[in-house]
């Protein structure tokens, strides 16, 4: 366990209404259920919240966001400093009129598509394919089945690490394949999208063919972080991963999945350094069979057990 920050945090920031919580276990919040707590859990109450507590909380202090945890791995000893997840303040949807929509950093990116359908703006059905929020999407570029983040979002609102609101348009968001190139201490609390005019009946016959094809091809009701490794240019990273026979390969409770072998699954009672090690192992035999470096797309935060 850490010691325990949240007298201190609260001093400095007296006025604060969100909630702070010592030594949370993130296992019980992330997809993969391994890792350690966070030190500090911070849960804003809104945008102003989370900007007065930025700019109050000592610069020494480590800040960084989740969201829903399905696209990442906590290791073993936990995360120092401050762990902030957005809720209930960052989950409004509202439709803008014409083909434009605006939603929270928390909202989860099935219910962004489901509320575009419902307002008969096309265009974004992918993301009932993608089990993160609208700030890790927004943070990773997040796309599937030929849609992507960068190709519907007009603008979008971050907080920095001291405090201030910045409001940005697609081109500065610096977008590239599965990454954003603004600092990672920008916080994000809500984007607009636009679309395309739609029916609402044949939108939402696009969000289901998406769901059951995810259904029919990955391991969705396993303990998963989603796809573990980023696909290299001209290159699909499960052909790879098979290619080097890692498909089911296994250390210790975890194990490449045989339905869809860039899925990592934890069987149960996996350690973080567990699933990290068959990682970097499916990472080594790939690169030995074809001499490509598979770059994980599981974001890895933390630190090990026994460190700090």
């Amino acid at each position: 366990m850490f010691p325990d920050l949240t007298p201190d945090l609260r001093a400095a920031a007296p006025e604060l209404r969100g909630r702070l919580l010592p030594n949370v276990l993130l296992s019980e919040l992330t997809w993969l259920r391994a890792g350690g707590p966070a030190q500090i859990l911070f849960t804003p109450a809104d945008e102003d919240d989370l900007a007065y507590f930025l700019s109050r909380c000592p610069a020494e202090i480590p800040v960084m966001a989740i969201g829903v945890g399905s696209n990442l791995l906590v290791r073993d000893g936990g995360v120092p400093g401050v762990v902030i997840r957005l809720a209930r303040g960052f989950n409004e949807i509202a439709p803008l009129g014409g083909t434009r929509i605006r939603a929270g950093a928390a909202v989860p990116d099935p219910r962004l598509a489901q509320a575009a359908a419902a307002a008969g703006i096309a265009g974004l059905a992918f993301y009932r394919g993608i089990p993160g929020t609208l700030g890790g999407a927004l943070r990773m570029n997040a796309g599937a089945h030929g849609g992507e983040t960068k190709d519907f979002l007009i603008e979008a609102r971050a907080v920095d690490r001291s405090g201030k609101l910045h409001v940005l348009d697609n081109a500065g968001m610096g977008f590239t394949y599965r990454h954003c190139g603004l600092p990672l201490d920008y916080i994000f609390t809500q984007a607009t999208f636009e679309g395309t005019p739609g029916e609402r009946a044949e939108i939402e016959a696009a969000m289901r063919q998406v769901a059951e094809y995810r259904e029919a091809n990955q391991p969705v009701k396993s303990r998963t972080g989603g796809s573990t490794f980023k696909n290299p240019p001209g290159h699909s990273a499960w052909k790879l991963i098979d290619a080097a026979g890692c498909r089911g390969l296994r250390v210790g409770g975890a194990h490449m999945s045989e339905m869809h072998c860039n899925f990592l699954i934890n069987d149960g009672n996996a350690t973080a350094a567990g699933i990290e090690e068959l990682g970097e192992l499916v990472r080594e035999r790939v690169l030995a069979h074809c001499g490509i470096a598979l770059e994980w797309e599981i974001k890895r935060i933390g630190i090990p057990a026994g460190e700090g």
